[in-house]
């Protein structure tokens, strides 16, 4: 049985991109607390708290319950769920799920192929982040699970990756002349560009694909910023939101920044909550600006709630 392609095929609802990253989360989480402790069952009502605060933060906007990847991981083969009563799951309420005393760890098998094999976990943790989290999520994300990573030899997991276009990075700093979208920060050491990223509007991981049309330069902060939804692309016709034309400076772009950001320094107030409404820098003329269907899939599975309204001084 080939543990990694399996993880790979996770069962997940999908419909147009839809993210649903509910399994792949509770799934790193089972692999944290094996590398922890590889006998923990993981009972429902002690864990519940920490899977909400997962969903939530790196999940889509979407509100849902952790029981839901509680229950139905078990027909990926690599979870299984008993309850006070014995083997089996009670379904996904979330009231029968406490009041049986389920507890869920992974499978009799995944847990002897763990231990004969321990590199497999990393092989398996990395497939789950490369599948369904951009890259710029990924350390976090392990420090968030308390998943501890060895660095990744080549090759491992080419079976479950597309190959990334190197040049993606060159061509989207170029297009926006090496300065953020957002803020316009350019530093330089010497002439190599320091703390700007290529970052995807549309998931890599969600067959967002490696052009300029998928690319916005941004710094190091607004990166982060852009792909945890606290910053988003809206049309500049009104509400932000829009109806998907294009044109203009920077397409018609502006800056959304969501309600949900709370932060009450000068920092936070300068580097974040002022963007809100703000044109995006760029790209240069000739280029094309974001497409309206990769703007679209950001705003409807990253952004996270609705974004702040414009207030002029």
């Amino acid at each position: 049985m080939d543990w990694v392609e399996r993880t790979a095929q996770l069962r997940q609802w999908t419909r147009s991109g839809v993210r649903a990253p509910h399994k792949p989360l509770l799934f790193l989480y089972a692999l944290s607390r094996f590398q922890q402790d590889a006998d923990d069952e993981l009972r429902y009502s002690a864990v519940e708290e920490d899977l909400r605060r997962l969903l939530t933060e790196y999940g889509p906007g979407n509100r849902t319950t952790p029981a839901y990847p509680f229950h139905h991981l078990v027909s990926d083969g690599v979870w299984e769920v008993r309850t006070e009563r014995g083997p089996g799951s009670p379904g996904t309420g979330v009231r029968e799920l406490r009041a049986t005393g389920a507890a869920g760890r992974l499978t009799p098998e995944l847990r002897a192929a763990l231990r004969r094999a321990p590199s497999l976990l990393g092989r398996m943790a990395r497939v789950l982040l490369d599948l369904n989290f951009p890259p710029s999520l990924h350390a976090e994300l392990c420090e968030a699970v308390g998943l501890e990573l060895e660095e990744a030899g080549t090759g491992l997991l080419s079976a479950a990756r597309r190959q990334r276009d190197r040049r993606m990075r060159e061509v989207v700093l170029t297009a926006y002349e090496y300065q953020c979208a957002f803020c316009g920060y350019d530093g330089r050491i010497g002439s190599v560009p320091v703390g700007l990223e290529a970052a995807h509007v549309r998931w890599w991981a969600f067959d967002g694909p490696d052009d300029v049309e998928n690319g916005l330069c941004l710094c190091s902060l607004h990166h982060k910023l852009f792909d945890k939804g606290v910053l988003g692309l809206g049309d500049g016709l009104g509400d932000g939101l829009g109806d998907g034309h294009e044109g203009g400076h920077g397409g018609g772009h502006r800056i959304l920044v969501s309600q949900s950001f709370v932060g009450r320094s000068t920092a936070a107030r300068e580097h974040v909550v002022a963007l809100a409404g703000r044109p995006v820098i760029g790209p240069q003329p000739g280029v094309r600006p974001i497409a309206a269907a990769h703007r679209s899939w950001h705003t409807s599975e990253v952004f996270h709630g609705s974004p702040r309204p414009v207030t002029t001084a």
